[in-house]
């Protein structure tokens, strides 16, 4: 049976894919912030053993280091410490925030990159072991986001910029270990980090003296997050694509997911950058 380490399952596409996974036979491990997440994905696996809830903050190097000797627990039997093995490792866990750069605080830039980039990193590396004894994969999911920047979401992109670089990476690195890495990159996806975008954009504050160049921000941000929530795809088609792509004879280094997606990356292709920013603004509202 094999085995998958799942970051950031408690909600949307993490919980979608241990599901998904749990259901087609792999035993799933799947990491959660908050154990009450991790019994209700008990309660919905599909038989006892399939779904095994961790506490898991990609940036708790104490809990990663747990959840690592967790999973060589689960998978080394009879074996020596540290000769577990892993199948896949789907780094899913991530946040977001949004307004005009020039107001978001650095701390909040600071904590972007250290879940988005360095928790995934970080996890990685303390599974990369068990993931080569296994020649097993990694999938990152990133975003349209990590290759198409739009205004008001630069935190978010630019550590989604970073995972790809990471992906980009990895691929030829663990080419001689026998590693496989891919990146997914949806779209609009229908999941509760909506909710969460929509209470962003609420917080923005303009200042005073800064309401003729962002004062029309707030409303332009809770309406793309409005319409992005309305039309994305259900999370379990992000979490068909990634079983596809673990089970693949060789997986792609990317898998591009929802219309929203490729025709934001196509524009991208053929308008020139100052061109697709008038589209951009337009859309935008702004």
């Amino acid at each position: 049976m094999p085995v998958a380490l799942i970051t950031g399952a408690s909600t949307g596409i993490g919980r979608s894919t241990s599901l998904r996974l749990a259901r087609a036979g792999w035993t799933v491990l799947a990491g959660v912030r908050d154990p009450a997440a991790g019994e209700r994905l008990l309660a919905e696996a599909p038989a006892a053993g399939h779904v095994i809830p961790l506490t898991l903050d990609v940036s708790d190097a104490d809990q990663i280091a747990r959840a690592a000797e967790l999973v060589d627990a689960e998978t080394r039997g009879a074996g020596a410490p540290g000769t577990g093995r892993l199948d896949a490792l789907v780094n899913n866990a991530g946040i977001g925030f949004g307004g005009p750069l020039e107001l978001i605080p650095v701390e909040d830039l600071r904590r972007q990159f250290e879940v988005n980039v360095v928790g995934q990193v970080a996890v990685t590396q303390a599974r990369l072991p068990a993931l080569r004894r296994a020649r097993g994969r990694i999938v990152l999911v990133s975003s349209i986001g990590g290759r198409v920047a739009m205004a008001f979401t630069a935190p978010y992109a630019a550590s989604k910029h970073a995972l790809e670089a990471i992906g980009d990476a990895l691929r030829v690195e663990l080419r001689t270990s026998n590693v496989q890495v891919a990146l997914i990159e949806p779209g609009s996806v229908a999941t509760p980090i909506w909710d969460k975008a929509g209470a962003e954009a609420e917080r923005v504050s303009i200042p005073a003296e800064l309401q003729t160049q962002y004062g029309q921000v707030p409303a332009a941000m809770g309406k793309v997050v409005d319409n992005l929530a309305q039309r994305g795809i259900p999370a379990e088609q992000v979490a068909e694509t990634i079983e596809r792509a673990l089970t693949a004879r060789r997986m792609r280094a990317r898998y591009l997911i929802g219309g929203d997606a490729k025709v934001m990356l196509l524009a991208k292709r053929l308008l020139p950058d100052l061109l697709f920013d008038r589209v951009a603004r337009r859309a935008l509202g702004v």
